[in-house]
């Protein structure tokens, strides 16, 4: 935000959270870049970049990284193409503290799509000049509610929604992400019912 009152009570509400995450030996702390409130994205780039600056400089050798979320571009949201976020990180004064959580809703609900082998590649070939594959450090693994470049963010559970099972077979089996962290941000259910339902799909996908 260009309101400056509210963007450093931002910043040290983001300090006190990546201290604790640092002292629980957490590895990352996953964040949507923000919103730029209507000042346009140009402004909410340089601004979160700007704030991401005053949290690293207070927070000097911490080994959490700080891990920017692609988000859906709902409203003002910074960060729903993948160039947004590469501009984030570049412009702070460590990249290299700065890493990558891919949500699979928002990506699809920002206009990438996943749902064929042509569009899966293409999507990941797209953040791969950008980014850098190597760059994601974790996954949300959320199917979709509403279609292709809606910009909403509406979760769904796995396989029940526009996305459907194509993409989370593949990520089970690309290897590039085998060692990468995915973690579910679906409706539970009664009892976590849908979160067993989910992770025995899920690992029902890899071969």
């Amino acid at each position: 935000t260009a309101n400056e009152e509210m963007r450093e009570k931002s910043v040290g509400h983001f300090i006190d959270l990546y201290e604790k995450c640092e002292r629980l030996g957490i590895e990352g702390l996953i964040t949507h870049p923000g919103s730029h409130l209507g000042a346009g994205m140009d402004v909410g780039i340089k601004q979160t970049s700007r704030s991401l600056d005053e949290v690293l400089k207070a927070c000097k050798g911490y080994s959490t990284k700080i891990l920017l979320e692609n988000t859906a571009g709902q409203g003002g949201c910074v960060g729903h193409r993948f160039e947004q976020l590469a501009a984030v990180a570049a412009d702070t004064i460590d990249p290299d503290r700065i890493g990558f959580c891919f949500d699979t809703q928002h990506a699809f609900a920002a206009g990438y799509d996943l749902r064929s082998a042509e569009a899966y590649d293409a999507t990941f070939a797209e953040w791969d000049r950008h980014i850098g594959a190597k760059r994601i450090n974790a996954f949300h693994l959320n199917d979709a509610v509403k279609d292709l470049g809606c910009l909403v963010d509406r979760h769904q559970n796995i396989g029940q929604g526009c996305i459907g099972e194509y993409p989370f077979q593949r990520l089970m089996n690309d290897d590039r992400f085998g060692d990468v962290p995915m973690c579910l941000e679906t409706a539970p259910g009664d009892d976590n019912e849908n979160y067993v339902r989910e992770l025995k799909l899920l690992r029902s996908f890899k071969k």
